[in-house]
């Protein structure tokens, strides 16, 4: 339901003045605001349990009895209440009246005079035609009226605590209606593209302009008519429930999806044919009809429906905006199907007061690309992915197929509504996107996904998760039914007369206690339990989907590095390390003997040199170096720092400190203290697993076949918590099958969980 909006007006302007041609509802009126909180009237105020606990409904309850001060106390308080400048006032100013009333033949009453029956009678029609939410409506058409300079573009005015949302259209200077040249967008370059206007859409333009044929068409010369406008009149909402910043583009939806769509097309008619004025004139003369005749107001709205296509639109699409519906309305032979998003109201208001718990909310910037910019605002759709499913809804003012094989469609549109038709045949809540693309021979993001787009947002189709072909579906409950159990039961009953079809309220008990179990919980083990039942159960599960009374819970996936896998991780690294130092020990004392040994072969003389050669494990390089160095040995010192130096090249070549590539980097893993392996650690994204989580990954696989240690590793990187199993069956090219198999060997080191989305 559209909370805000309270009604909507057609406002025409001439030269005799501004005018409310027509409007409805009959009677809007705003919700009521307090210009400062209200004192507590009693003590009991303070107390609230204490008076949920002594509360009765019963009326003849001594403690339910009217209290004689309770009248006296809201006279008190009534002051409390803001109330519009407007709605007090003095009754000797009344409005002006743009049509004089009959006075009955009797003579006007003076100003102290009392007023007769019949002068009230009159005052009281003069207010229900030319008052409109305790303003005159001559002032607000005087209003919504605007300049040249104002028009063709947006229009918002706020009044106390009231918008007006719209775009006023106006003839052309020499009296003609015509279409206005299509503004074109400035070069990327030079300092045009600066102006903030040129990001905005095409649909928030500042002039309604038409392509093609009808821009060549002839201008129409207006009779009368100067300005026409389309105005939604809004409840502004209290600022303190409203949320930063949405307010603005909640105004701005209501303005692209309504008020400008609906006055195009007017706009489109009135240069064409005059459409408009024509419309006008009949509504002003019905009106002046009835003003004539001392008919009430109500039956002049109800007949103006009867002879004008704009005033049966204008109740039309009021109703289905409050309704939170489609609006299927026809302005001049031309049909139109014109909605807001369902869920627009839910932002004006906390997550608290609507939490909206098994809905996906289009936030991400990734969702709110795939589904476009008219359904990423106020629809909290589920992101368009390839493993999501489509379920196509019924009604008769949907019938998908209706305008597709009809003779208005051109003969270069056949081709395409024979594969819109063929898409439709094809949906099915068993088969996912990419099933659906696969099938059609379809390019998933140029051909499937604008189609459901389309679908979506003409409420022809929603997205749902896929059902399993045998029902071996888990089902939770929705957390609140928007229509009332006993009219849903009714409905199943007249749906679903099959005996051995449970009724609604047992089904459900079913499903909710099954969603619990640890295992049998899917829809076939707890309510289906036989093949021959699965087609009834089938349309049985799709009637309950289209109504949102179920959600599909997924499993999700988290990998768990356990206390002992941490142990044996660390005793691994701790050993390697010990016998690495063992290693290097080792090789430090090889060094140590053989410099002594070398010291002592120099000391001896030129004729032990050979010897020396023959053993010393130098590099061809060292040892090319040695040779050259043996013969200028004259001192001890020097022979000291040539031994030095073949060490160090001995070290660098020969390797005698045994340490791999492998154990080079261990200083970098981070492994902590001993007592963190006293617990176990949720690996968080194994996608981007640190070094030592890489460790206790492939530790996971130890002892396991080469194959399930293969696939373990190719899909680890999914089991994040966030991916439902769809989703990670599409991304891993898996089957059912083989996650379970995965599942079932790596039990002891993943935690499985079921959620909604």
């Amino acid at each position: 339901m559209a909370e805000t909006l309270l009604s909507i007006l057609l406002v025409t302007s001439s030269a005799k003045g501004s005018s409310i041609v027509y409007r409805w509802p009959p009677r809007p009126e705003s919700t009521s605001r307090l210009s400062r909180p209200k004192p507590t009237v009693d003590g009991f105020e303070l107390d609230n349990p204490w008076r949920a606990a002594n509360f009765s409904d019963i009326p003849n309850d001594p403690a339910n009895k009217p209290n004689p001060a309770d009248n006296h106390q809201h006279d008190e308080t009534i002051d409390y209440e803001w109330k519009r400048p407007t709605t007090i006032r003095d009754r000797s100013t009344s409005f002006s009246r743009t049509v004089p009333l009959p006075t009955s033949g009797q003579s006007t009453p003076s100003k102290d005079a009392p007023y007769e029956h019949e002068d009230l009678e009159e005052d009281s029609l003069a207010d229900e035609y030319n008052s409109l939410l305790n303003y005159s409506s001559q002032f607000l058409a005087g209003m919504l009226c605007p300049h040249r300079s104002l028009c063709h573009q947006k229009f918002e005015l706020v009044i106390d605590d009231l918008a007006f949302v719209g775009h006023p259209v106006c003839v052309e200077a020499d009296g003609t209606w015509r279409f206005k040249p299509e503004k074109r967008k400035p070069s990327s370059r030079g300092r045009g593209s600066r102006n903030r206007d040129s990001s905005l859409p095409d649909d928030e333009r500042s002039e309604i302009s038409i392509n093609g044929d009808l821009a060549q068409s002839l201008p129409t010369q207006s009779l009368w008519l100067h300005t026409f406008h389309f105005v939604l009149v809004l409840d502004l909402p209290d600022p303190s429930s409203s949320a930063s910043g949405n307010i603005a583009r909640y105004f701005d939806t209501i303005y692209e999806q309504l008020a400008f769509t609906v006055t195009a097309v007017l706009f489109q008619e009135q240069v064409l044919s005059n459409f408009v004025e024509a419309e006008c004139d009949a509504l002003g003369s019905l009106k002046d009809e009835y003003i004539a005749k001392g008919q009430s107001f109500v039956d002049y709205l109800i007949h103006a429906q009867r002879i004008s296509s704009i005033a049966s639109a204008t109740k039309i699409l009021y109703e289905a905006v409050k309704s939170s519906t489609m609006a299927y309305i026809t302005i001049h032979d031309i049909p139109l199907e014109l909605q807001l998003p369902p869920y627009l109201d839910h932002l004006l208001h906390s997550d608290d007061e609507y939490d909206l718990v098994f809905v996906d909310r289009c936030e991400d910037e990734e969702v709110s690309r795939t589904w476009g910019r008219d359904l990423s605002f106020g629809w909290y759709l589920p992101a368009l992915v390839p493993w999501k499913s489509l379920l196509l809804l019924d009604g008769e003012a949907m019938d998908p197929y209706l305008n597709l094989r009809g003779p208005h469609v051109r003969p270069d549109e056949r081709t395409l509504a024979e594969g819109l038709i063929k898409f439709l045949e094809t949906a099915s809540v068993t088969l996912s996107l990419a099933d659906m693309a696969s099938l059609l021979d379809w390019d998933l993001e140029t051909q499937v996904y604008p189609t459901v787009r389309w679908l979506v947002h003409h409420r022809r189709a929603k997205i749902v998760d896929m059902v399993h072909s045998s029902l071996k579906t888990i089902f939770t409950l929705a957390p609140k039914f928007e229509t009332p159990l006993s009219k849903l039961s009714a409905d199943f009953k007249l749906e679903f007369p099959q005996p051995f079809i449970p009724s609604l309220p047992a089904l459900l008990a079913t499903i909710s206690s099954a969603s619990s179990k640890q295992s049998d919980n899917h829809f076939f083990a707890a309510v289906v339990r036989s093949r021959e039942l699965l087609p009834a159960y089938h349309e049985v599960v799709l009637w309950m989907l289209k109504r949102d009374l179920l959600y599909t819970l997924h499993l999700h996936i988290r990998i768990i590095a356990t206390s002992e896998l941490k142990l044996r991780v660390r005793q691994a690294h701790e050993h390697k390390l010990e016998r690495s130092s063992t290693n290097q020990l080792r090789g430090r004392k090889r060094h140590i003997r053989s410099l002594s040994e070398e010291k002592e072969i120099q000391l001896n003389g030129e004729k032990h040199t050979t010897a020396a050669v023959a053993w010393l494990p130098l590099s061809p390089r060292g040892a090319h170096a040695y040779s050259q160095r043996l013969p200028s040995v004259d001192s001890s010192q020097s022979r000291q720092s040539d031994a030095s130096e073949s060490l160090d090249l001995g070290d660098d070549e020969d390797g005698f400190y045994d340490v791999s590539e492998e154990d080079s980097g261990e200083e970098n893993i981070g492994w902590g203290t001993t007592e963190d392996t006293l617990w176990s650690t949720m690996i968080g994204d194994p996608g981007t697993a640190t070094p030592l989580e890489r460790r206790w990954l492939t530790a996971m696989s130890e002892g396991k076949d080469e194959y399930i240690a293969r696939r373990f590793e190719q899909i680890n990187r999914y089991f994040d918590g966030k991916r439902t199993d769809d989703e990670i069956l599409y991304r891993a090219e898996i089957s059912r099958k083989q996650l379970r198999e995965v599942l079932h060997h790596y039990d002891e080191y993943l935690q499985t969980f079921l959620h909604s989305s």
